[in-house]
């Protein structure tokens, strides 16, 4: 099987999206500059021993997507704690709903948030409750 090992976020302003991700969801971040011969960033996303995988913010090579086209990308999910705080945090540094949150019956809250880069990311939080 082909397990997925790593993320790249792509974006415009690499300290305003280390700002974002770093202040919203707690991620650290390496500078892998050198090795990538690009502005790269590694983000630190969770403890090792947990469930999850580590990824990267890299400098974007191309025109941002425009708002309201269909998503030609992975899109990332993050799991929180707490949909609705997740969600304030998100608004107050800069991002958008996309799609606002709704049950996955019997599992989940989901939503989905246009970044400050113009990247599409869900969140999840686990509730089997939810309906």
């Amino acid at each position: 099987m082909g397990r997925v090992v790593h993320f790249e976020i792509h974006v415009n302003e690499m300290d305003r999206a280390k700002k974002f991700y770093g202040e919203v969801f707690g991620w650290k971040f390496e500078d892998w500059s050198d090795f990538a011969g690009t502005p790269y960033f590694g983000a630190i996303t969770g403890n090792k021993e947990e469930m999850g995988i580590d990824g990267a913010l890299m400098q974007r090579r191309t025109q941002s997507p425009e708002s309201g086209q269909s998503v030609n990308a992975f899109v990332c999910t993050i799991q929180v704690e707490e949909f609705d705080s997740t969600e304030a945090a998100i608004l107050a540094h800069g991002g958008t709903i996309s799609v606002p949150k709704h049950a996955l019956t019997g599992m989940a809250w989901q939503g989905y948030f246009t970044d400050t880069e113009g990247n599409i990311i869900g969140i999840h939080q686990p509730d089997e409750n939810a309906k």
